[in-house]
């Protein structure tokens, strides 16, 4: 196992979080928590409200940048579309890998072997690379009945740690031919034209843009309470919030699915961080950093709301995990990061990475503290002008939150979403529990990779990918 070990570090990138925190950031952390309880303890018993001034004012520019993203993204939107028209003109394609990382998926695997059939894209131009784990004894067992075809190769992920979805998509990379590769997981399915689409995209941009990012949606969004909420986020977030990234050319975290890369530059940067659980996030950071870009494709990857909360935990708590991994990896220079990307893109990093994680660890206490002014009848913890402004400010961008993703679901005409995004702030406790479970594991178990379980809800094939 050591060996092997060794063997892989040549293929993942020098900076990675195998490491969690740099001596310097340890330290960081120590005060951060320390300060952050005598604030609340000088708060409510010595009268300072330093924390409230403080925080208050943080989450504010936080939730502000993200409001002005998604109006960018609403109103700016440069995401590349390509018709129908263009499709058809075009007669060349180029050698397109796919990669299938799959580990205990043998429930959802005829449907994501349906989803990769039904691609347009001529078949001797595929290169599909089904990555299992090794110890998948069940999906071994499984595939010795299907008969794959001719463009699909199965390639064996030894067994050893980190296990991660990053490790496995570097054993693919490492032995990808396409001169363009792009990302599926089980559960995926893409619009049928979305290869095609992706490569004549490529021809529309600059030639320093390494990196198209789909977006991504849900075929099971009425399933239950749980779906329809997962769903408005998502939409939100990949047809708002992201085309708001994209119109800034700001760094973007990528999606953990259906990125398009030229697969040379992708080899060059060395893949995937294999101790990072959002693999993507990190990439896409360390795309924009080497002087490469990302753009946002406008088609579509349906994919599988978690419909069970206990499962939806695991994997909100692992994305928030990687979000934390990804940040403090980068800003273990921060003047070497300013040098990279500029003053104004290491201002969105913090916002967009940090911000991401920081609003859904302290959302608990923003609504502790909502709470406590609302029904506090001498208002006696905000005495002055700055709660009575700020305060109802801070509720206002709550309500404006609600309005964002109540967007989102119009955009994708999920009309019947509407009236469920509309209570979404009870979603927003669910997700500040997972935010909180990642943040514990961020120090206890940094690269625990915890499985979430699909299929739980079968789809139709050729609706979703006509």
């Amino acid at each position: 196992m050591e060996s092997n070990f060794f063997k892989y570090k040549l293929l993942f990138p020098e900076e990675n979080a195998y490491i969690k925190l740099i001596w310097w950031q340890k330290i960081f952390i120590f005060l951060f928590f320390s300060g952050t309880i005598y604030l609340l303890y000088s708060h409510f018993f010595l009268k300072t409200y330093t924390f409230f001034y403080l925080f208050s004012t943080i989450y504010f520019i936080i939730c502000i940048h993200k409001l002005f993203l998604v109006f960018r993204g609403l109103l700016k939107s440069k995401e590349i579309k390509v018709n129908e028209i263009e499709i058809i003109s075009n007669r060349e394609w180029p050698l397109y890998t796919i990669l299938l990382p799959i580990y205990k998926e043998k429930e959802i695997f005829n449907q994501l072997y349906m989803a990769m059939e039904n691609i347009d894209y001529p078949k001797d131009k595929l290169d599909i690379i089904l990555l299992i784990e090794e110890d998948d004894l069940e999906i071994k067992e499984y595939l010795k009945d299907y008969k794959l075809p001719f463009y699909w190769r199965i390639i064996e992920v030894p067994n050893f740690k980190p296990k991660t979805k990053g490790k496995a998509l570097n054993f693919g990379l490492n032995e990808a031919k396409g001169e363009f590769l792009v990302i599926y997981d089980a559960e995926d399915i893409p619009e049928k034209d979305q290869l095609k689409k992706a490569v004549l995209g490529f021809r529309k941009v600059s030639k320093n843009v390494v990196c198209l990012q789909s977006k991504l949606n849900y075929y099971n969004p009425n399933q239950n309470i749980l779906t329809k909420w997962f769903t408005a986020e998502y939409s939100s977030w990949f047809d708002l919030y992201l085309p708001g990234i994209d119109s800034l050319e700001a760094p973007i975290p990528l999606g953990g699915t259906s990125n398009h890369f030229k697969t040379d530059v992708l080899k060059k940067l060395k893949g995937w961080d294999p101790f990072n659980v959002t693999e993507d996030c990190d990439l896409g950071i360390r795309i924009f950093m080497n002087r490469y870009r990302t753009k946002v494709l406008d088609t579509t990857t349906w994919e599988e709301a978690n419909s069970e909360l206990s499962n939806w935990i695991k994997q909100r708590s692992r994305w928030v995990k990687g979000y934390i991994q990804t940040y403090f990896v980068h800003m273990r220079n921060p003047f070497k990061l300013i040098k990279k990307i500029g003053l104004k893109n290491f201002f969105h990093f913090n916002l967009i990475v940090g911000g991401n994680f920081f609003v859904l660890c302290f959302n608990p206490i923003a609504w502790i503290f909502l709470f406590i002014w609302l029904f506090s009848p001498n208002k006696i913890y905000f005495p002055n002008i700055y709660f009575l402004i700020v305060t109802p400010v801070l509720l206002l961008g709550n309500i404006i939150f609600v309005i964002i993703n109540v967007l989102g679901v119009v955009k994708r005409k999920w009309y019947r979403l509407i009236i469920p995004t509309l209570i979404i702030p009870l979603y927003w406790v669910l997700m500040s529990i997972g935010a909180l479970k990642g943040l514990f594991q961020f120090f206890r178990k940094p690269h625990y990779w915890e499985k979430t379980q699909h299929a739980l809800f079968i789809q139709e094939i050729k609706e979703l990918q006509t």
